[in-house]
């Protein structure tokens, strides 16, 4: 892999496993140097120590004030300033239909989904990214935010309004030389997605491998994409690569939704 992002610094959240500890690989051995954050400290130590070389994992609860502020405190202070943050973290949420949602369900989803990625922009534009007048923010939706999705109206909720976010942080940053897009996921080949997929399969009464089948059948590409086919869309929207594509919302899903 070419060195596209030595001299920059990254954040990534939801860094511990899956997609984000994927990531913090992908991104150190670009070059960048990294701060790989979640709330499992122990296993997101373990992702930085597997990411090599310029990673460095922290405890950080994005949904805290004080948390993010130390978070963004801690790469200048490590690094010497902030280039990249990935808003990766997220919850899926208990599968409710609307009417028996709960506010704690809706509020929990939120909070990790939405409000963390504003905290975390928040704090570095202040902290570093506004007064060097360059950076990339890059938020992390789903398309289940173009579709909707069956008792996910907490998760699909969000993450549509992150969408709307992204183009908000785009507009106000942009005169500071910071870029803003926003990945759209569809379904990625993880342990989270997996295990998803084996609950929908029992409820159809259908085993998991046929539920994939099914489901992959509907998908022009006939495939499901791969944490590192994220990272690599991530890596070009972090890059100088992409330095006039701002406040735009990029799907990443084998072709499983086309919106012109």
């Amino acid at each position: 892999m070419s060195l596209r992002l030595e001299g920059k610094v990254a954040i990534i959240t939801g860094a511990s496993k899956g997609t984000g500890a994927v990531m913090g690989k992908q991104f150190a051995e670009a070059g960048a140097r990294v701060l790989l954050v979640a709330r499992n400290e122990e296993a997101v130590r373990e992702a930085a120590a597997e990411a090599g070389h310029g990673a460095i994992g922290m405890r950080v609860d994005v949904t805290k004030e004080d948390e993010v502020a130390a978070m963004v405190d801690r790469a200048i202070q490590e690094f010497g300033q902030v280039d990249i943050l990935l808003n990766n973290a997220v919850i899926p949420g208990k599968d409710l239909h609307v009417w028996e949602q709960t506010l704690e369900n809706w509020n929990d989803v939120f909070a990790i989904c939405i409000t963390a990625p504003m905290l975390t922009s928040r704090e570095v534009l202040k902290q570093s990214m506004l007064k060097r007048k360059t950076g990339s923010i890059i938020n992390f939706s789903s398309t289940a935010g173009w579709t909707g999705m069956p008792r996910k109206s907490h998760y699909v909720s969000s993450k549509a309004g992150l969408r709307a976010l992204t183009k908000v942080i785009a507009t106000e940053a942009g005169p500071y030389g910071v870029r803003c897009n926003c990945l759209v996921p569809g379904g990625i080949e993880t342990d989270l997605w997996r295990n998803w997929g084996i609950r929908m399969a029992g409820e159809q009464g259908i085993t998991f491998e046929e539920w994939k089948a099914k489901n992959l059948g509907e998908v022009p590409l006939r495939t499901i994409s791969q944490p590192e086919d994220i990272g690599n869309l991530a890596l070009f929207l972090a890059s100088d690569e992409s330095r006039t594509i701002t406040g735009q919302s990029i799907n990443c899903d084998a072709g499983s939704i086309m919106i012109g």
